[in-house]
């Protein structure tokens, strides 16, 4: 039986998603239908077609009252939006229904798991949100709430932690075909930690153990983890809150974390062997993967964070949007990333140059827009005269630009927007360490109206902004201080 609530959500999405033109939307990044989206949920392959649910509050381009909205694609980048999928219309999830993921189970069935919010007052007067974990079954559209919610309560966890932190299920089938899931909580010193649940029967569950411990070393509470097997390899992914900076690999604030180990099926024991940040850009938060039918680990994230989602554009009524599907790779020893290989297929236009002789500034006949993607390859002009600096400047005209640079001997890149035609002074600056070979780098952006991805070779790194330039802003120009080869191509990304 749909609830009022829902029914109420239902309408006022289909209503008013007609008055946000096609043209003030991304191309093949998914946006929120109506109103406010942040982290994807329940991110999953179900009847031969991908379904993503975000966080989601229709009725306001800020954070509200948290819904899932719902969308489905065949290829990760044209979507569909359907209804939305859950309200906060219960006693237990009557403040927001939380981040969470999604199965099928053996009967056809999809399960949805998430956090519930029930706001409690506290005796100063404020209220706080006692969060567990809850469940929906349905067919792809329309879900029902598992009539025995809450399935975890504050009585599964362990007696020092927080039941005002303890969010965000990750669930998935284990090897004998039982059920795991890990949440994110908090436990009496303020730090971030991961809890591991089993289940027969994917509804009644129980706490088995610790699975993770941060112990203050990356900021506190971890949010939205997530666990897989890659390559030989196991990775923990989770988001940080309160980071604190360790060079160029963590910044302030909230951030992204990827722990890659060995895991002992037997214990259920998660070794760490190495840490790293996910994406060293500006806007990357909360991501989730899955396992493609083809056997691809694809991660996609929310192309905001809460340091920065007070950056909206003026009189529009939607705010949020995804991270372009993402591969992931172990090389090296490090989490690799590239753009999913569907992408190729949006490819037109293309202007190729080679050896191109950049010192000082260059543009190039061709060689522009706000929905393409761009590959560039450098190398110093003479090895004996290495370059200092050498950028690339996109989004730009007279008054507006937005830059990717890189200072070769600071082995340092930086993305910055600052000129993008932001009014607040938000963070419009974030670098990441990159050594360059004899200095060469390759540099692969992608842009789609609102954002630039950048992938620094092949996938090593990668650094994420969101920019709301005025779309006739569409110059691309290139920047080096001393002699560099350059090899650039360009494709327009149009779903034609």
């Amino acid at each position: 039986m749909t609830s009022q609530t829902l029914l109420e959500a239902r309408k006022y999405e289909e209503t008013t998603e007609t008055l946000i033109g096609k043209e003030d939307r991304p191309i093949f990044h998914l946006s929120t239908r109506t109103g406010w989206m942040n982290d994807p949920n329940g991110f999953s392959v179900y009847k031969g077609e991908y379904h993503l649910f975000y966080q989601y509050h229709p009725y306001d381009s800020h954070w509200g009252p948290m819904h899932w909205g719902h969308a489905v694609s065949t290829d990760l980048l044209c979507w569909r939006y359907l209804p939305a999928a859950l309200a906060p219309d219960t006693l237990y999830d009557k403040d927001g229904c939380f981040s969470g993921s999604a199965i099928t189970l053996d009967d056809g069935r999809q399960l949805l798991m998430y956090t519930g919010v029930c706001e409690e007052p506290q005796p100063d007067g404020t209220k706080k949100g006692i969060q567990t974990q809850c469940l929906a079954v349905g067919d792809g559209t329309d879900y029902e709430k598992y009539p025995e919610n809450p399935v975890l309560t504050k009585t599964d966890i362990p007696e020092d932690a927080s039941q005002y932190d303890f969010r965000d299920p990750k669930v998935w089938r284990a090897s004998d075909g039982t059920y795991r899931c890990i949440v994110g909580s908090r436990p009496a010193d303020g730090s971030g930690q991961i809890l591991l649940y089993e289940s027969k029967d994917a509804f009644h569950w129980n706490f088995k153990k610790i699975f993770a411990r941060n112990q203050s070393r990356f900021g506190r509470m971890w949010e939205c983890p997530d666990f897989f097997a890659l390559d030989g390899k196991w990775v923990l992914l989770t988001s940080p809150q309160d980071m604190l900076p360790q060079d160029f690999e963590y910044h302030n604030g909230n951030g992204t974390l990827c722990l890659i180990g060995s895991y002992d099926d037997e214990t259920e024991t998660f070794i760490e062997e190495q840490d790293q940040a996910i994406d060293y850009g500006i806007d990357f938060y909360a991501p989730q993967t899955i396992l493609t039918e083809d056997g691809r680990r694809v991660m996609i994230g929310w192309m905001q964070n809460w340091d920065t989602c007070d950056l909206h554009m003026e009189n529009r009524n939607w705010c949020g949007q995804m991270s372009i599907p993402r591969e992931l790779s172990i090389r090296n020893g490090r989490l690799y990333q590239e753009p999913v290989r569907e992408l190729k297929q949006l490819r037109h236009n293309e202007v190729r140059y080679q050896d191109v002789l950049v010192d000082g500034i260059c543009s190039l006949d061709g060689i522009r827009g706000r929905i393409v993607e761009l590959e560039v390859e450098i190398e110093p002009e003479d090895k004996d005269a290495l370059y200092r600096k050498f950028a690339i400047r996109f989004a730009q005209n007279e008054i507006y630009h937005t830059k990717v640079s890189y200072r070769l001997q600071e082995s340092t890149l930086k993305i910055d927007r600052k000129f993008s035609g932001s009014r607040r002074a938000i963070i419009h600056q974030r670098r990441a360490k990159v050594a360059a070979a004899d200095g060469k780098i390759k540099l692969r952006l992608i842009l789609d109206r609102y954002s630039v991805e950048v992938f620094v070779n092949d996938g090593e790194k990668a650094m994420t902004a969101t920019l709301y330039t005025d779309q006739e802003a569409d110059g691309i120009s290139f920047m080096a201080d001393g002699k560099v080869r350059m090899n650039v191509v360009k494709w327009d990304l149009m779903d034609e």
